[in-house]
């Protein structure tokens, strides 16, 4: 999508919303504009840029002329709570560079990157991109950008001042610096000085605090809703003759929660267990048919991707056996309507699935950003601890999914009960979709007992008992059912209990040790951190 042309001495120019396939351009680009800064390497990886695409295109925008991409921006949304001025740093704000602090419900849009390259400059480029960025605050109806600028030239003056005086100086234009100069000319305030904000030489890691204030900026009204649907699938296992088969029936219910314009679907732990009982497949040692179910993980995720591109929904596709490097992980493929696929691990794993299946326990908690909502998924037995969720809550996660296999009551209820737990001590969503129905032939899989359920805070925002909605148990059928974001937040503001703000962060503290670079189910987004900061060398 076009934002606007404009013209320049050499032809005119365009601004688009940056795409996947720019990132290796960018990255190029970006090392030009900061070669010192190059040298520490603090600059964009591809990792960090497909995210900032993923989690937020409409702040990810480029200005290309004749096909040549002549600059670019990146920004994020973010709520700085209390303190419109907190002092941060670079890497605490955009969670190291990879933009998963991005919060759709914040106020301020986050200048993270300006950059321009240098054989263009003067040419309006960074004017443009901060008109875009304006532009884009009015549109959302943000309050205001802002963003921590480095002061460029500082190094030169610092036997002589203090940030603090270079900065006096810059702004009553008895010094011109390369970024702080052109971005008062842009219309921003400096507001205060950033200390260590990020490793830059010419900065001594100083950096200003600046702010524009969006003159159109009207408040949000607190009994606003924002909606988001869910459907969760209670998916019968049965014994069926082909792949074919199988994808019908998951077909019916995409197509189904489609047309009740749903914008999650959810299924079952271990829904592609059911081609185990293929004639082909039916009857192996539990060990050698979950290394042939292994195999079939292009199929069953492709019928996933293609589902989600012709709908145009997410899809928590259950849970599918992978296998990396000789090791089987149980992994949620959760499926964008584009197509993209994040891989979620169940982290726990149960004695049974040891025994019978040789599965091991993954190391990434995913916090998975969507235009609708933040979403965790925490796979069946993972619900029973409650450090997972709590990690996931911290991170910003409204909704979390819960698809679960159980072959008891006793089981289903551990996996109900801590779901519920979750909910009210977090102050979440948590969607839960579970297995019902027999596969006699797969070893493992004979019997499961299900009842799919949305649970919520137990507040007067909320259902009586704190549960939403939930399916008759043992039968197959959807549960669809509307979540409004905005009651978790009034809760957690202004609830009869606030768990989220009323932690003894004094008595206890959390520590996580997560392997969360993709490394082991995503090789190709595997990146080295390095995030670049808000610059513009116009």
């Amino acid at each position: 999508m076009d934002l606007w042309t404009y013209d320049t001495p050499d032809g005119p120019a365009t601004l688009r919303l940056a795409r996947v396939e720019d990132v290796s351009g960018l990255i190029k680009l970006n090392k030009k504009c900061f070669p010192t800064m190059a040298e520490h390497n603090v600059v964009w990886n591809k990792g960090q840029l497909v995210n900032h695409i993923r989690l937020f295109p409409e702040g990810q925008i480029v200005v290309e002329r004749d096909g040549v991409i002549l600059g670019a921006c990146a920004s994020l949304i973010v709520r700085l709570g209390t303190d419109d001025y907190r002092p941060h740093t670079y890497s605490g704000i955009t969670d190291g560079g990879y933009f998963h602090s991005h919060d759709p419900e914040g106020d301020t849009l986050y200048g993270a990157d300006v950059y321009v390259d240098p054989d263009v400059r003067g040419a309006g480029v960074g004017h443009q991109l901060y008109e875009a960025r304006r532009r884009l605050c009015r549109q959302r109806n943000l309050r205001r950008i802002v963003a921590g600028g480095r002061i460029h030239g500082y190094a030169d003056h610092a036997a002589d001042m203090t940030p603090a005086q270079y900065v006096r100086a810059v702004e009553t234009g008895e010094i011109k610096d390369l970024v702080l100069s052109f971005q008062l000319r842009e219309g921003f305030i400096v507001r205060g000085l950033l200390r260590n904000y990020i490793i830059d030489p010419n900065s001594k890691n100083y950096a200003t605090f600046i702010e524009w204030s969006n003159p159109d900026y009207e408040p949000k009204d607190e009994n606003a809703q924002r909606k988001v649907r869910v459907a969760a699938v209670q998916y019968q296992v049965r014994k069926i003759s082909s792949f074919e088969e199988f994808a019908g029936q998951i077909t019916y219910f995409v197509e189904t929660a489609a047309e009740y314009r749903a914008d999650f679907v959810v299924f079952p732990e271990f829904t592609s267990m059911q081609l185990l009982s293929m004639e082909a497949l039916k009857n192996l040692p539990a060990q050698e048919g979950i290394a042939r179910l292994c195999d079939l993980e292009e199929e069953v995720v492709g019928l996933f991707k293609d589902l989600a591109k012709r709908f145009g929904l997410h899809i928590i596709a259950g849970t599918h056996p992978v296998r990396r490097e000789g090791t089987i992980y149980n992994v949620a493929p959760v499926v964008f309507p584009d197509g993209y696929v994040v891989f979620q691990p169940k982290l726990h794993i149960t004695p049974s699935e040891k025994r019978f299946w040789g599965i091991d326990g993954g190391s990434e908690l995913r916090v998975i950003s969507t235009p609708k909502a933040k979403i965790g998924v925490l796979i069946c037995y993972d619900s029973e601890f409650p450090e997972a969720a709590r990690y996931l809550a911290d991170a910003g996660v409204e909704i979390l999914f819960v698809p679960y296999c159980t072959d008891d009551r006793q089981g289903h209820a551990r996996v109900r009960y801590c779901s519920h737990a979750r909910a009210i001590e977090n102050q979440i969503y948590v969607v839960t979709a579970g297995v019902v129905g027999n596969l006699p032939s797969v070893p493992a899989m004979d019997i499961h007992y299900g009842q799919a359920a949305i649970f919520t805070p137990s507040d007067f925002e909320f259902s009586r008992d704190g549960i939403h909605a939930e399916a008759d148990s043992n039968v197959e059928t959807m549960l669809v059912s509307d979540l409004d974001i905005h009651d978790l937040y009034r809760s957690r503001s202004s609830g009869s209990v606030r768990p989220r703000l009323d932690r003894r962060l004094d008595l206890f503290e959390f520590h996580a040790h997560l392997r969360n670079d993709l490394e082991i189910l995503n090789p190709e987004e595997a990146e080295p951190i390095g995030p670049t900061p808000e610059d513009e060398d116009e």
